[in-house]
């Protein structure tokens, strides 16, 4: 994995304090999972694929397609990883405008707990700042800068930019091992709306000119970026079909319904979780143990647990928590030894894999998001506009099996 980049529609607006709690707690329980299971590197490079961030961002309940996620998501892992940094390994810098700035500050002073070079690391972090904001002018000035590193010396930036003019920001990821020099065609590719000509100094053709600058300059850049992946987000609000792929989304709903399931050796530890819960724990499981092909479309795991402004529909706080729960819990016991629970946890993704192969979606995802919707009141169902309620007897509808 060599990065990449993603274009957002930009969303103004904070996070309301109930949903951030829970972000920064499902997101450190994945974080801390993903450490534990496969490594502190591992992390850095899934950090560094735009698409599971955007997934990631999906479960933990933020708007799908919004620029909202990179700083709402981030925020939320700062908050809950640097707890744990000692334990972890791992430690995140910076942030959104002020506190972007206090990246060098902040990564000379972990420098001094762990004995890494903390100027390398400052170093490396204005450089990939430079080359986004200024060597490469596609019209998105960064606003946000979050540098990610582990007490293994890798690391991976994660940062942002706006465009006023076409309302979109574009975020920029970057991971250590693929950084061999900063200024030789640093994206493999970009791709985005064509906005005409734009300033490149890192492309091939531009070798003379960087020639000609450094000789008046006397600076010597040595450094790269390589983009592998690059997402460009739909303006619309609402999750439709085509963004969804629905033969994995109804897998993984056919599998929550799936009684037969329940007598599987691997999910007997899951047994007392209702089918909802499942619903949501097998998107969970797949951030954490899938493969980079399972998150080309980031709007299916909105489905986990829904979005804060009600797209798909409202967040589900009561199987928000279960989910929570069951994870931190499996986590804690994995670290004493018993990894049966986090064991079942990891095969749900498998099992749904497995079941996507023969499995035939019925076409009916409105229907489906009407019916969360409607029940949304019995899960705790919340948005930024307040509490969802019962419905009048009228309105209400039978379960459908859409999947």
């Amino acid at each position: 994995m060599r990065g990449g980049h993603a274009d957002l529609p930009l969303h103004y607006g904070q996070v309301p304090r109930w949903l951030a709690q829970r972000m920064s707690l499902l997101g450190g329980a994945i974080v801390e999972a993903i450490v534990l299971e496969y490594g502190r590197d591992m992390f850095l490079r899934k950090l560094s694929d735009p698409c599971w961030f955007q997934s990631l961002g999906c479960v933990l309940g933020m708007d799908w397609h919004s620029s909202g996620i990179t700083t709402s998501v981030m925020g939320a892992l700062k908050a809950s990883v640097n707890k744990k940094a000692t334990e972890l390994g791992i430690y995140i810098c910076g942030g959104r405008g002020k506190h972007s700035l206090k990246t060098p500050n902040e990564l000379l002073q972990i420098a001094g707990i762990t004995g890494l070079d903390g100027d390398q690391f400052v170093k490396n972090s204005k450089l990939a700042a430079k080359v986004d904001n200024t060597a490469v002018q596609d019209g998105f000035q960064l606003y946000l800068h979050s540098f990610v590193l582990s007490i293994d010396g890798n690391w991976s930036i994660v940062q942002q930019g706006m465009n006023t003019e076409s309302r979109l920001a574009r975020r920029y990821h970057w991971h250590a091992p693929q950084v061999h020099s900063f200024m030789e065609e640093p994206h493999a590719f970009i791709y985005g709306y064509n906005q005409g000509q734009i300033l490149n100094l890192t492309d091939r053709n531009a070798a003379l000119t960087r020639e000609a600058i450094l000789m008046i300059t006397k600076e010597h850049p040595d450094y790269i970026l390589r983009e592998a992946k690059k997402i460009a987000m739909p303006l619309h609000h609402d999750v439709r079909e085509k963004d969804v792929n629905l033969k994995r989304l109804g897998t993984i709903l056919a599998l929550a319904q799936d009684r037969g399931v329940r007598s599987m050796e691997e999910l007997l530890l899951l047994e007392g979780l209702g089918p909802r819960t499942l619903q949501s724990l097998t998107l969970v499981s797949e951030i954490i143990h899938g493969t980079p092909s399972r998150f080309e479309d980031p709007a299916r795991f909105s489905f986990a647990h829904g979005g804060k402004d009600g797209y798909p529909f409202p967040v589900p706080t009561k199987i928000y928590d279960e989910s929570i729960a069951t994870l931190q819990q499996a986590l804690d016991k994995a670290k004493i030894g018993f990894k049966e629970r986090s064991d079942a946890i990891k095969n749900l993704s498998k099992i749904a894999l497995q079941k996507e192969k023969d499995f035939i979606p019925n076409h009916r995802l409105d229907e489906f998001i009407a019916v969360e919707k409607s029940d949304s009141w019995k899960y705790g169902g919340r948005t930024v506009y307040g509490k969802e309620h019962a419905p009048k007897p009228k309105q209400i509808k039978n379960q459908l099996s859409l999947f």
